[in-house]
């Protein structure tokens, strides 16, 4: 995967009645819509980089999770998912891909299966939403932010784009994103933790909706079951596992990671 320097801009937009929307955009081509995880938007990443050679990307900061206010009156994901419908209305996407990882994959599957017309195919990686059949979600509060987020890659060591991010110790600024990140997480998913026992008979409407489900075969966050738990419910939906990667394969793994995506979204 090869990327040139990174070109995008940050953007604040009033959407949905909400206070403004914070939100990255790069690249050319036809729009792409990615949702970040339960650890908060980390920056624009090479993955992010890589699909902007191809795609319009845009990239929001969910409400509570930094620098976009809360919204009140959003007290699930579900609820969240409601709201971000209303706000890409405003922005004018439809008919779009969605990418979701980790908790942004439980929301773009909320998102899809409330208005499956609204979306041309659906990527969910490595997402929390549905209990897994096999082994379980790992409780993000049993540990500090670093250790969870250590425990959400197979050898961060060894990573590049990790030690990048976060080295020894992480920069500040990523440290207050992963504390607000963690609150909302909270709020929004912590009874019952990580998952909606009403969210797999619901993603039968995502039966004309094209659909692959990624995840690392390693995940030590939210088993592999759960995605299997995910083909299982999306009739029609495509499960690749992606070797020598965690809980972010999208970082781990980014070049295998672009690549199903693109072929999925040419497909």
């Amino acid at each position: 995967m090869s990327t040139t320097a990174a070109t995008y801009t940050e953007e604040v937009v009033d959407v949905a009645g909400q206070p403004p929307l914070h939100l990255a955009k790069g690249g050319s081509g036809k729009p792409l819509l990615i949702l970040h995880g339960e650890m908060g938007h980390q920056g624009w990443l090479r993955f992010h980089e890589a699909l902007a050679q191809h795609y319009t990307v845009t990239l929001p900061v969910h409400p509570g999770f930094g620098k976009t206010a809360r919204v009140a009156w959003a007290r699930n994901v579900r609820d969240l998912a409601s709201w971000y419908l209303e706000a890409i209305d405003d922005l004018g996407l439809d008919g779009i891909p969605i990418l979701g990882c980790g908790l942004g994959g439980w929301l773009a599957a909320e998102m899809a299966a409330a208005s499956p017309k609204q979306f041309s195919k659906l990527i969910v990686a490595s997402a929390p939403g549905i209990r897994p059949p096999q082994g379980e979600i790992f409780d993000m509060f049993l540990v500090v932010a670093k250790e969870y987020v250590e425990k959400s890659f197979v050898d961060p060591a060894n990573c590049p784009e990790y030690q990048e991010l976060y080295g020894e110790e992480a920069p500040r600024e990523i440290q207050e994103i992963w504390f607000n990140s963690r609150e909302e997480s909270s709020r929004l998913t912590w009874r019952p933790y990580m998952h909606d026992l009403t969210l797999p008979p619901r993603l039968h409407r995502l039966k004309q909706v094209s659909t692959l489900i990624m995840w690392g075969r390693e995940d030590a966050i939210v088993p592999v079951s759960a995605g299997e738990a995910y083909q299982a419910a999306i009739p029609g939906s495509k499960l690749t596992v992606i070797d020598g990667a965690g809980h972010h394969p999208e970082i781990e793994q980014a070049d295998a990671f672009v690549k199903c995506v693109e072929d999925f979204i040419r497909s």
